[in-house]
């Protein structure tokens, strides 16, 4: 059984026991969180779509903890004008476990 849910503008393909990293959310460590923003619930032959999304479906998961991604560095230059500029990002997540997949 697995689940296509949609979460920071982006959409992951689930199952129980998955551990995903997903756009930084509001929630400690320890916490429980729910997406209700569900695209597709497929079990073996059976699959439900949503218009976009399905009502009554809602994975739960377990926050394991927030953090940041490597650092990503962005430069910028110009040849024979000595212009060159550096900036680096780290992107930050949230780390969960999927537990309960429901309809």
């Amino acid at each position: 059984m697995y689940a296509i849910i949609e979460t920071g503008s982006k959409q992951y393909k689930v199952s129980e026991g998955d551990i995903i990293k997903v756009e930084k959310l509001n929630v400690e460590s320890g916490d429980s969180y729910e997406f209700k923003n569900v695209l597709l619930v497929a079990d073996g032959d059976n699959f439900s779509f949503g218009n976009p999304y399905l009502e009554n479906a809602c994975v739960s998961s377990t926050v394991i903890g927030n953090g940041k991604h490597k650092k990503v560095v962005i430069y910028k230059y110009k040849p024979k004008k000595g212009f060159h500029k550096k900036k680096g990002h780290r992107q930050q997540f949230t780390q969960l476990k999927i537990e309960k997949i429901s309809l």
